[in-house]
């Protein structure tokens, strides 16, 4: 094997292991792509879902006006220079007055690139619960909620949310994951993007021919996974995905069927210069027509692209393994923005 070939499969296992790369170039660009600025151009959610020895999860009265009284996850907004991780245990502390650890990022729900949410399974690592003597601008109170005892809430989008924490608690569907410090300067994906041949399929790993979708637009001449830029606010996440396809198989009748994050990559530390997030992304080709079968690799249009065989065992079956999982940490499009 070729120094090339060495160093791009070192940077697919590090991307499957939900490790950061450097973002270089953007393949898939709708219009001029300007930085995005945190809190002016794009808005960043955290929210954490947290449980107890009993299973009971943590809720917040919230102090804000137009939902004064009602009951909600710790969530909020992320401040400047702050990183995810850093914007989650600021808000549960200032709304729930406990210290936590993120267990995994759980999902990420988006209208578009300006209004992105994170939601992540926790732990209580200390502090105490918030009172009402110590009620301010942030929540009146918190407390633990055994989903059981009537609670007037917030919004009900905060019931999917806990079930799947419950979910993960019990049988993990996915490894545990947690953002990287990576610089970025726009809301972007890395497209894992994948193509397996006819003579296979994801269930065994018998003789089937696998292949991944790269880009040869890179400043070191290295062919690397392509990236699709999402500029505004019709163009959602995995729409960026699809329009990265069409581009490079105008031809095609080909499904493009987003699995699931592979990881996510977002620094924030200079604002208006790295407030942008990277989400890698594995994405799985596959025939639109029922029952047709993958027979030939879908032909590209340009040299910008190419198609690379996966012929390393170990790495083909951690793929394999990661489509199989399917559903894991997936994107939720909403139409309409939610509440923080």
């Amino acid at each position: 094997m070729d120094s090339m070939a060495e160093v791009l499969e070192e940077n697919l296992e590090k991307v499957l292991k939900g490790e950061g790369l450097e973002v270089r170039e953007f393949d898939s660009v709708p219009e001029q792509v300007k930085p995005v600025t945190l809190r002016k151009s794009v808005c960043y959610i955290v929210g954490a879902v947290i449980f107890n020895s009993k299973d009971e999860v943590l809720m917040v009265q919230e102090a804000k006006r137009e939902c004064y009284g009602r009951w909600y996850l710790p969530a909020g907004r992320m401040e400047e220079r702050e990183s995810i991780l850093e914007a989650l245990q600021r808000e549960v502390k200032e709304e729930a007055g406990i210290d936590c650890q993120p267990i995994t990022l759980l999902m990420v729900q988006e209208q578009g690139p300006k209004w992105v949410r994170f939601i992540f399974l926790a732990e209580e690592t200390g502090g105490s619960l918030k009172t009402t003597a110590e009620a301010d601008s942030e929540s009146l109170q918190a407390q633990w909620w055994d989903r059981e005892s009537p609670l007037p809430l917030r919004g009900r989008d905060i019931l999917p949310l806990i079930d799947a924490g419950i979910k993960y608690r019990r049988n993990p569907w996915f490894p545990m994951l947690q953002p990287v410090d990576f610089p970025c300067q726009v809301i972007c994906q890395r497209l894992f993007l994948t193509f397996i041949s006819s003579n296979g399929n994801t269930d065994t790993n018998d003789e089937h021919r696998m292949w991944l979708l790269l880009s040869s637009n890179d400043a070191t001449s290295q062919p690397s996974l392509p990236i699709a830029v999402s500029v505004n606010a019709f163009d959602t996440i995995p729409r960026a995905a699809h329009r990265l396809v069409k581009e490079c198989v105008p031809s095609s009748s080909m499904q493009v069927h987003t699995c699931g994050i592979l990881g996510v990559q977002h620094n924030g530390r200079i604002p208006g210069k790295t407030d942008g997030i990277c989400f890698n992304t594995l994405v799985l080709l596959e025939n639109s027509e029922d029952g047709a079968e993958n027979s030939s690799l879908p032909p590209l249009e340009g040299d910008a692209y190419k198609w690379h065989e996966v012929t390393n065992q170990s790495l083909r079956a951690k793929i394999i393994q990661r489509i199989k999982e399917s559903l894991f940490c997936l994107f939720i499009v909403y139409t309409e923005a939610l509440p923080p």
